[in-house]
């Protein structure tokens, strides 16, 4: 896949987003790093839950990874199971949003974001919790041995839960590329239709996708 920059037309546009996450939520991104680079090197931590076995081995790396412990419930990243019907098994990790909730809610600003991830300052929180309640995808943990909230910090930008994941339910893809297999998936749902029905001037009309291109204009 070939690395997407932007155009002309988004760049100023670009530029006004970047220079007020910098100086609202901290520094997203390193000022000196040029637009293209911006773009090819920014990554999410993206969940396939569709590929998820439940084996919770991303919860175990990640607990003794941060507190050197076998213990899940410490961990920054947890597996949610849905049953009964249809069974769905959903790690929950967070998001590292650009405008961050978590941030805007703590009283000592001691959530920033630093090179695209919320990190957690330890000397400046208070431990007040209210990150865990303002998440809103609940990715933010408390556990009662822990006087801090349990945030994922992207292991510095190599999260082992990606790397020891058996099945690639765990992967760090360009932000360009989010969405772009829905988006696929999406396309590639008409071609199971051979017709659709249509309303036109208040005419009911029909449409064969075998005939797509041979239609009178």
């Amino acid at each position: 896949m070939s690395n997407q920059q932007p155009n002309a037309n988004n760049t100023q546009l670009y530029k006004n987003i970047r220079y007020h996450k910098l100086h609202d939520y901290g520094t997203c991104y390193n000022d000196t790093t040029s637009l293209e680079e911006d773009f090819s090197m920014s990554k999410k931590l993206t969940v396939i839950p569709e590929q998820c076995s439940n084996c919770r081995i991303c919860e175990l790396v990640c607990a003794i990874k941060h507190f050197g412990v076998n213990n899940p419930k410490k961990s920054a990243i947890r597996v949610i199971n849905a049953y009964p019907h249809p069974v769905m098994r959903m790690p929950v990790v967070c998001s590292q949003c650009r405008v961050p909730a978590c941030a805007q809610v703590c009283p000592t600003n001691s959530l920033r974001c630093v090179d695209g991830i919320v990190i957690l300052d330890k000397e400046t929180c208070i431990s007040c919790f209210k990150c865990v309640e303002a998440c809103p995808f609940g990715a933010i943990y408390a556990h009662e041995d822990c006087d801090l909230p349990i945030k994922c910090d992207m292991c510095g930008g190599d999260p082992e839960c990606v790397k020891y994941c058996p099945t690639g339910a765990l992967r760090l893809i360009p932000e360009y590329a989010l969405g772009e297999t829905k988006r696929l998936n999406n396309v590639l749902s008409y071609t199971q239709m051979r017709e659709i029905e249509f309303y036109e001037k208040g005419e009911k009309k029909t449409i064969r996708y075998a005939e797509i291109g041979k239609e009178e204009l």
